[in-house]
């Protein structure tokens, strides 16, 4: 089982040509986009009994995400994306973070859980943040945890307490993700690539094994204690590129899972992880990518379309790495 805590909201799409919503929040993308990629996934998360919510718990359902806490009484959460004549987009959000009691559910939920998924705006807005963290260090004992900032400078604009909850994340991560932007707003004036160097010796022996930074067109790069790897970003016509940092993660995460490197029993091989072995699993995410910038919203692939873009990356096809 892997487990993605986080935020659930709906992002209201604002083009020139119309307004549209769709179902969003980043742990929520990640989690579609492992089911997708035919991993049994659950998400904990918070939605509203409201229209919005109903649409949220009908999404993760239609992707079959298991969903263990129930819709409460707060409203749900809104992010309000601009796309600009490129495609980009930028953000606002009405939101509402907290798990109340969370604590106390913790070692039913995580039961069986080998991989642990978190990051942005969970990570950062309280009350919520703290019971996530919580989730965290319980889970750090038996699964892998991976992480990725997703930095939303809009909302958290304390560029110190950010950089301090992001560096005691990653701390506690073995996978850790982060977009050139992430790294350039926590870390202004410092290359990209030497912060994520840096990050991957924090918590010692017990901190990440894989880094990975996203830059766009330039394809993404990677670091481990063997050493980096880096590929081509596929050119695709882009539609916008809502979700698909997240359709990364979640192809990153799943190229993890399909070499059977999940888990805290292979926490040492994970950190053995020779560099081109990461080059493939660079490729497989990059693809995923690919796929959802060229079409419109977060819609993550299904494994058969992520394998039809190119070399299969299926779990017959795989073979476990020495």
């Amino acid at each position: 089982m892997l487990t993605v805590i986080g935020e659930a909201l709906v992002d209201v799409v604002q083009r020139s040509s119309g307004v549209e919503a769709h179902v969003g929040g980043s742990p929520l993308n990640v989690a579609v986009g492992l089911a997708r990629l035919d991993h049994a996934v659950q998400f904990i998360g918070r939605f509203g009994k409201d229209a919005y919510g109903e649409s949220i718990a009908a999404h993760l359902r239609s992707s079959s995400v298991m969903v263990p806490l129930p819709p409460d009484e707060s409203p749900t959460s809104v992010a309000t994306a601009l796309i600009d004549d490129d495609g980009a987009a930028s953000y606002t959000f009405d939101l509402a973070w907290e798990l109340p009691g969370l604590a106390d559910h913790l070692p039913f939920m995580l039961q069986g859980t080998s991989l642990l998924h978190t990051g942005s705006i969970a990570t950062m807005l309280e009350p919520g943040a703290a019971d996530v963290l919580a989730a965290v260090e319980h889970a750090h004992p038996n699964a892998t945890v991976s992480f990725d900032p997703n930095c939303r400078p809009s909302i958290i604009k304390d560029r110190d307490y950010a950089r301090a909850q992001v560096e005691r994340f990653v701390a506690l991560a073995d996978v850790v993700k982060a977009s050139d932007e992430d790294l350039e707003w926590l870390y202004p004036g410092v290359d990209v690539l030497e912060s994520a160097r840096r990050w991957l010796g924090l918590g010692g022996s017990g901190g990440p094994a894989v880094v990975v930074v996203t830059r766009g067109a330039d394809g993404p790069w990677g670091v481990t204690a063997a050493g980096e790897a880096q590929v081509d970003a596929p050119k695709v016509d882009v539609a916008d590129t809502v979700g698909a940092g997240d359709s990364f993660m979640a192809a990153l995460l799943s190229g993890i899972v399909d070499r059977g490197l999940a888990g805290a029993q292979n926490r040492e091989e994970l950190h053995a992880m020779p560099a081109e072995v990461l080059e493939g699993i660079l490729n497989h995410a990059a693809r995923a990518a690919a796929i959802t910038v060229s079409r419109p919203g977060a819609n993550p692939p299904t494994r058969a379309e992520l394998n039809a873009l190119g070399v299969p990356e299926s779990r017959a096809s795989v073979e476990r790495q020495p």
